[in-house]
């Protein structure tokens, strides 16, 4: 299968410009897509685009991947609201380094023929000349086009506005392609759907300069079926980094996903074929309640992402929360698995001395937000204590209570679960 034929079936194509799907079938291409260098983790708002790069690579064309450090200084105003802080040179080479090393995850940086490359715009971008950089690119651009582009309007409707810096953004984005066209051959590039204004400026201005044909592809932007923003949890952002989310939590994230969602994300980021997703596809029509396919999409991910041995991890403290008694196992084989686990501390002599109050308790994990909410939630049967559901709110727990009289697993509802240690 091509890789445009892959990525159609896949829904991936939102748009692209005309005579694309010739140019691949026709001959190896060199593609790229920018990452932005704001965090120095990227996220999973950004496998999809990491995913167009793996799979135009293993389709046996070139991929690049700007780290943007010198577009990085400038801030894309596309999705904002409002104007982006600006970061310091060294604070984006710290987080060039994050990114580079996430992206082997997904990337073959060895491969004989087609080898991935990283590549800094810095290294244009910061010794470009203002006046040469006017002269010869911005005179290819009107600023009726540039006004009319989505996210500037909707940044000049907003009461914030929008600076010269980042309404100058496209004409950086657009340089990059030239440059890659120029040092690199590439002749397209990938992203999201909100990035096809600056996409297609780049191709144009390859055109108008070098008199080329250059391509642009964009995939559908990703919303959940529930309205929440993807990639967005009570905790916040879900990175692709281990030390801001754990493999656990990643592994729990994929696992909790709508029914309505997940063959969609089944496509889009792992690397089965149409056969195997179809068979869940039917799983979650036929027996949702198994989540065989959340399942499916939560292990191929955290493989991917964090390799075999995270993903093993990650099962083994899911097990543990999610299984049957636990009272029986000692409490070194429950730390063995717990090394991702949210967790606290509780001194020994405070639950020796008449124990602890299951209230007090439930707030100082941060199951509960107030006494009185935890109460209710008791009262409604959401608390679990060693896979064991509480009712009773003037229950103290002793060392008797605990694993091995060193930890109590609490659990609130299906979802949120917190490690209190006794030291």
């Amino acid at each position: 299968m091509s890789f445009f034929d892959e990525l159609a079936w896949r829904d991936l194509i939102y748009d692209a410009t005309p005579g694309l799907e010739d140019a691949l079938r026709s001959g190896k291409l060199v593609g790229y897509v920018g990452f932005d260098p704001s965090a120095s983790s990227l996220h999973v708002g950004s496998l999809l685009p990491i995913m167009l790069l793996a799979r135009l690579q293993r389709a046996g064309h070139t991929p690049i991947a700007i780290a943007g450090g010198g577009t990085g200084l400038i801030g894309d105003p596309a999705g904002k609201n409002s104007e982006r802080q600006l970061l310091t040179h060294e604070r984006v080479e710290e987080n060039l380094a994050g990114i580079r090393q996430q992206l082997t995850h997904f990337l073959d940086f060895e491969a004989a023929d087609n080898s991935a490359r990283v590549i800094n715009n810095a290294e244009w971008l910061t010794t470009a000349n203002l006046i040469d950089f006017l002269r010869d690119i911005g005179k290819h651009f009107t600023v009726n086009s540039m006004l009319a582009r989505e996210s500037v309007k909707r940044r000049l409707d907003s009461g914030d506005g929008l600076s010269f810096t980042e309404f100058s953004y496209s004409l950086l984005q657009a340089y990059d392609y030239l440059m890659l066209h120029d040092r690199h051959g590439c002749t397209l590039q990938m992203g999201g759907s909100d990035q096809w204004g600056n996409i297609t400026a780049g191709a144009d201005l390859i055109r108008r300069r070098r008199g080329t044909k250059a391509y642009a592809l964009v995939s559908p932007l990703i919303t959940t079926a529930s309205g929440v923003k993807f990639g967005k949890t009570e905790a916040g952002t879900v990175w692709l980094d281990a030390e801001r989310t754990s493999p656990y939590s990643y592994y729990q994230y994929w696992l909790n996903t709508d029914d309505r969602d997940v063959v969609r994300y089944l496509k889009f980021f792992t690397w089965l074929d149409r056969q195997s997703i179809a068979e869940l596809e039917q799983t979650v029509v036929e027996a949702p309640d198994r989540r065989e396919a959340q399942r499916a999409l939560a292990e191929e991910l955290t493989r991917t992402t964090h390799g075999r041995e995270a993903l093993d991890r990650a099962r083994r403290v899911s097990e543990l929360f999610f299984g049957e008694d636990v009272t029986q196992l000692e409490a070194r084989e429950v730390m063995d698995v717990l090394g991702d686990a949210p967790s606290s501390e509780i001194p020994a002599a405070e639950v020796a001395a008449g124990g602890v109050g299951i209230i007090d308790l439930l707030v100082r994990a941060g199951l509960a937000s107030s006494k009185g909410d935890a109460r209710r939630t008791l009262k409604g049967g959401g608390v679990y204590l060693n896979n064991q559901r509480l009712s009773d709110p003037d229950l103290r727990l002793s060392l008797g209570n605990a694993i091995d009289e060193k930890i109590f697993l609490l659990r609130k509802g299906k979802k949120q679960y917190h490690a209190v240690l006794i030291r």
